[in-house]
């Protein structure tokens, strides 16, 4: 099953990936390892810390009505909250 979710916002953004990370089975930790960066800079994206970058990225994105969207997979007899 597959769910998706419309990200408006760096904060939105965060939710769904620490959604992601956690349906994969990782460690905030471990994630960092795996993509060679430190645990602290994983816990601020999801905790949507404002950036240069991704403030800006949403700023393009309002500005020109473009939609961002992503997908998690989520695993057979997986608990999900609603």
């Amino acid at each position: 099953m597959r769910r998706r979710g419309e990200v408006r916002s760096p904060e939105a953004l965060g939710r769904l990936l620490a959604q992601g990370r956690m349906l994969s089975g990782k460690s905030q930790r471990e994630l960092a390892a795996e993509i060679g960066v430190g645990q602290k800079w994983i816990w601020e994206l999801e905790q949507g810390k404002p950036g240069l970058f991704t403030e800006r990225l949403f700023q393009v994105l309002r500005a020109t009505g473009v939609t961002l969207s992503l997908e998690i997979d989520v695993p057979d007899g997986s608990v999900q909250g609603g």
